[in-house]
């Protein structure tokens, strides 16, 4: 049996497993092993086994990820989300849906500091779900408004999705942030967008908001403050070349830290910080293992360099290779968490991208906004199930039909980018 077939027999039975329950880092961990050890030997795989977890846990390159996880943390401790939400509402009160603009553009601010879709999508759904049904607002566009929001939450930086993309293609981590900018708050645009429409089209969909003065939407902003500071610090830090990614994930750690001891963190609640942290990066990591594993096997199999051949073979077009290699994500982010998901394909499929001449940051930004799809897209949809937690009395019906309107805003973003990637790459230039 030669080596590709091999490669493509254990992806498969490697999908069965994770269709059946199993973990997703422990299927990765299962069918790199098994894989290696048929397509190399026994005793080399036991080997690799043993030594790629001490490896990739000690790469240098994923030094930011708990840091950043922790920033997020801490930024939840201090309530930061609350403020952000009281600053929108009374900037947005008055407007049409303008509560789920305030949600919209809360989640977009607290992204900048959370680095996760469903940290964002849980926190701000705490503040923000019982102002818009105090508001009278249907509960479709209430989850709907938040689970989008939640999204962003991988796009705009700091954002560990964009960090993993940049370590597994060997790209620049300021350039990705850099470039996840322009993406991120057209889909803020985009988002608030969509909820003017469907409220301008149905009234009945939400109240009026209350009209707060230009002093109270000044005094209001103030939330921002610390926020700004830590964004910039951080990202100016990277991009400026004064940080290397882990000192200015550890900056806005301590920022984040000190902004949450000011408001009152106490040693109980820095210990729950802690752990809650050190319980994601755990999860994290083992994921980051299981993936190196696959990879490795992935590696001497050969299967990629055989898919760039079949479609070399084949004759598809650049953009062709592009929709069919978006499609799968769009598929997959449906049914699998984000992170596991890009750890999972981004590997198998970067070669075909490099070979169709496409811009590795550019693909990265695109691979992000797919994988944001899938996190409110049915049949799963991650971000929809953290909301129907929040609104347990809602029927999953109602909850994919408040979050279709933005899908369908996240398609426009996708073609959008597709036709104009200087969206994405000025920034960058």
């Amino acid at each position: 049996m030669s080596s590709p077939l091999i490669g493509g027999l254990c992806l498969a039975a490697m999908l069965v497993l994770i269709a059946l329950g199993c973990p997703v880092a422990l299927a990765m961990a299962l069918t790199g092993v098994v894989g290696f050890g048929l397509v190399v030997a026994a005793g080399p795989a036991v080997a690799m086994l043993g030594a790629t977890p001490f490896e990739s846990l000690a790469e240098y390159g994923f030094s930011p990820i708990p840091m950043f996880i922790l920033m997020g943390v801490f930024a939840a401790k201090a309530r930061l989300s609350g403020e952000l939400f009281e600053g929108a509402r009374r900037l947005f009160g008055a407007w049409p849906g303008g509560v789920a603009l305030a949600a919209v553009a809360s989640c977009g601010a607290f992204s900048a500091i959370s680095g996760s879709s469903l940290a964002t999508a849980a926190g701000m759904g705490r503040v923000a779900l019982p102002e818009m049904a105090r508001h009278g607002y249907a509960p479709g566009l209430a989850a709907g408004t938040v689970a989008a929001g939640g999204t962003l939450g991988i796009m705009i930086p700091p954002s560990i999705a964009l960090l993993l993309y940049a370590l597994i293609t060997e790209q620049s981590v300021g350039d990705m942030f850099i470039a996840g900018i322009g993406p991120g708050l057209l889909g803020l645009a985009l988002y608030g967008a969509a909820i003017v429409l469907m409220v301008g089209r149905n009234p009945t969909l939400a109240r009026p908001g209350t009209a707060t003065g230009w002093a109270e939407k000044l005094a209001g902003l103030k939330g921002l403050l610390p926020l700004v500071v830590i964004f910039a610090v951080v990202l100016g830090g990277i991009y400026g070349g004064l940080f290397t990614p882990t000192e200015a994930a550890a900056v806005g750690a301590f920022g984040t830290l000190c902004v949450a001891l000011l408001r009152g963190l106490g040693w109980a609640g820095f210990k729950d910080a802690l752990r809650e942290a050190l319980s994601l990066s755990a999860m994290v990591f083992f994921m980051i293992v299981g993936a190196q594993i696959l990879g490795r096997f992935l590696s001497v199999s050969r299967i990629s360099n055989e898919l760039v051949q079949l479609v070399a073979e084949l004759g598809l077009g650049p953009y062709a290779v592009l929709a069919g290699v978006l499609l799968l994500f769009i598929v997959l982010g449906c049914v699998m968490d984000s992170m596991a998901m890009m750890l999972l394909t981004v590997p198998v499929v970067f070669p075909l991208i490099e070979s169709a001449g496409f811009d590795p940051v550019w693909f990265g930004i695109l691979t992000v906004v797919a994988v944001e799809m899938g996190l409110i897209t049915p049949p799963v949809g991650m971000n929809v199930f953290v909301i129907k937690t929040l609104l347990p009395q809602a029927r999953m019906g109602t909850l994919y039909l408040g979050v279709l309107p933005f899908v369908l805003a996240d398609v426009v973003r996708l073609l959008v980018l597709i036709a104009f990637p200087g969206v994405a790459l000025w920034l960058v230039g």
